[in-house]
């Protein structure tokens, strides 16, 4: 059964945490642990972001990856995809999810990240997709991430 950890960001120290770092950090802890990854973006201009975050979000850091266009098929041999537009192939590792609803095939994964940003809106889309998940029974984690 999938495991479904939460990021929640806590920013109530003063610093900024910026969702997409998280979701970079998330990605390259996977990747280094050897999983494939499936990033999940909104929209074209977030997994456009995302693309540019995996080169420059930490300092000698490398995180191999492709964004997909839609219908592109996804390099095999490339660790990291970033998508936004469809069902993901061929993934069933893990799923970091930065949309603000669950996606329609994240059971198929065995780990999805649920990444919660700090602003009161976000936190209610998560709280609403903590309960999706609680209530059909997935094994649910949670991490709080200060900035810094």
């Amino acid at each position: 059964m999938t495991r479904v950890d939460f990021y929640i960001i806590d920013d109530t120290g003063g610093g900024r945490a910026d969702d997409g770092v998280i979701a970079c950090r998330v990605a390259e802890k996977a990747y280094q642990a050897g999983h494939k990854v499936y990033i999940h973006a909104g929209d074209a201009p977030q997994a456009e972001r995302l693309d540019q975050l995996l080169w420059t979000f930490r300092q000698g850091s490398f995180v191999p990856h492709q964004r997909l266009a839609p219908g592109e098929a996804a390099d095999p041999l490339t660790p990291v995809h970033i998508g936004w537009d469809g069902e993901p192939e061929p993934h069933d590792d893990v799923l970091i999810n930065l949309t603000a609803e669950v996606p329609l095939f994240f059971s198929r994964f065995q780990r999805v990240a649920e990444i919660v940003p700090a602003d009161e809106r976000a936190k209610q889309q998560g709280r609403a997709r903590y309960k999706f998940y609680r209530d059909r029974g997935y094994q649910l984690e949670m991490h709080t991430l200060t900035p810094g």
